[in-house]
């Protein structure tokens, strides 16, 4: 007996997915983005429904449950980072003074993601407050050639590092998934 859950997928019509393409809501049935910001965007905004897809369904102890030790990595604890994260790229681009950070001292972010769904509900909540504050800021400047802050970072430079970002961290989601209840697909 195998303390590791079955691999599955409600995926009925192509077995290594996550949801049938019919249901996939991340799936458009019209043609891709005319221009770069508008493709940079869809991405971004694909890999963030990706990662809240791969958090669906789970209990906050689930959410919470660590990766392999001494990780403390977590689906909840990415949540939470990234919206520590999303919070760091606006001070990126700000002459102000830096916003403090979400969760207190490093690696909080991860370590305070315990099972409890008053810290899930605040982790979705925050990220959801971030990642609107960060859009807005963003497209109060649609070149993606404009520098913005003390270190002159550009509008793409940031936009491309968000989606690498999601994206690196969607993998590790997917491991993180099928840890918890098997569950896999792209």
């Amino acid at each position: 007996m195998s303390d590791q859950p079955a691999r599955w997928t409600p995926a009925t019509v192509h077995p290594d997915m996550w949801v049938d393409p019919d249901d996939d809501p991340r799936d458009s049935d019209g043609p891709s983005p005319d221009g770069e910001l508008p493709t940079l965007l869809e991405f971004l905004t694909d890999y963030r429904l990706t990662l809240r897809m791969k958090c669906e369904g789970l209990t906050p102890e689930q959410l919470a449950r660590r990766s392999v030790p001494p990780s403390t990595m977590s689906l909840l604890g990415l949540l939470r980072h990234l919206a520590e994260v999303e919070r760091d790229w606006r001070n990126w681009i700000t002459d102000g003074d830096p916003l403090p950070k979400l969760y207190g001292t490093k690696d909080a972010d991860f370590e305070g993601a315990v099972a409890d769904q008053s810290v899930v509900n605040a982790a979705y909540a925050d990220l959801e407050r971030e990642q609107a504050a960060t859009d807005a800021a963003l497209a109060a400047h649609p070149d993606l050639g404009t520098r913005l802050g003390k270190d002159g970072t550009a509008v793409r430079e940031l936009l491309v590092h968000r989606i690498e970002e999601y994206a690196r961290h969607c993998g590790h989601a997917d491991l993180l998934r099928e840890c918890v209840d098997g569950r896999v697909g792209q």
